[in-house]
């Protein structure tokens, strides 16, 4: 009950967002909403002293050390994981046929799949995963996405994107019906599987961060029109709508192909 209590509690906080930020008529169109600039350059620049200090090195010596083959199975049986979440926010958002072809999938990857290791949904010609999460669902339900921020190390986001991220801690079912320590499975599985991303694509990543001339406002755009591409805007909104991965493009995704 505990459990439920907090994700009623997180829900409630998701449409509290609907208090965020909101660009003044002067707003350029088109140009990002960051009022808080000056804190989020400070916090950026935090980020990419620790990335430079430990995610990078570990990241690279974690994906030196895993053979490639496993570090794909790890990033399946992560992604696996996270479907039921998927499948909560499609029915959230009123999505039905989402959250039917993700949990066939599921259903499918598990079984077949030994549990998400293996893809024979894709394998099958089954359609893609929705990639649903909760800041999808809140921009659903007609909620501005408020101010962009950069969070500590978790990276770019927006006032809407951030709540969507501390929703999602609650919304998978997975969490509620699997008992310690498996239900940390997938937090352990998506961790790793990060870890080993910023390891195998290292090389653009470093672009962003290290080599452009600018690295805050590179990943800043780099993230708002992911966010905007991933949610199909086409609402009118005269300012661009982040995504909710770090730094944007992370490579290659084996869903697209």
């Amino acid at each position: 009950m505990s459990r439920i209590a907090r994700l009623g509690a997180a829900i409630a906080l998701g449409v509290l967002v609907t208090a965020c930020a909101k660009p003044g008529p002067d707003h350029p169109p088109g140009e990002p909403f960051d009022p808080y600039e000056n804190t989020n350059r400070k916090i950026h620049e935090f980020n990419r002293s620790v990335d430079r200090a430990l995610i990078r090195p570990a990241g690279k010596g974690y994906s030196n050390f895993l053979p490639d083959d496993i570090e794909t199975l790890i990033g399946r049986f992560a992604f696996n994981l996270s479907l039921p979440g998927s499948i909560v926010n499609n029915i959230l958002q009123g999505n039905g046929r989402g959250a039917t072809e993700d949990t066939y999938r599921f259903v499918v990857n598990s079984t077949m799949g030994l549990g998400g290791f293996f893809d024979p949904a894709s394998e099958i010609g089954m359609p893609k995963p929705t990639k649903a999460d909760f800041g999808q669902t809140l921009y659903a339900w007609g909620v501005r996405e408020g101010a962009y921020v950069e969070l500590p190390l978790l990276g770019p986001s927006t006032e809407r994107a951030t709540v969507g991220k501390v929703v999602d801690l609650f919304t998978n079912p997975l969490t509620y019906a699997l008992e310690s320590p498996q239900n940390y499975y997938g937090t352990i599985a998506s961790a790793s599987s990060r870890l080993s991303d910023r390891g195998r694509y290292s090389e653009t990543i470093d672009s962003i961060l290290y080599q452009s001339a600018d690295s805050y406002s590179q990943a800043q755009s780099l993230y708002l029109q992911n966010r905007r591409f991933k949610l199909g805007n086409r609402s009118g909104d005269t300012y661009l709508d982040p995504y909710d991965d770090p730094y944007g493009e992370k490579g290659e995704d084996p869903y697209d192909q």
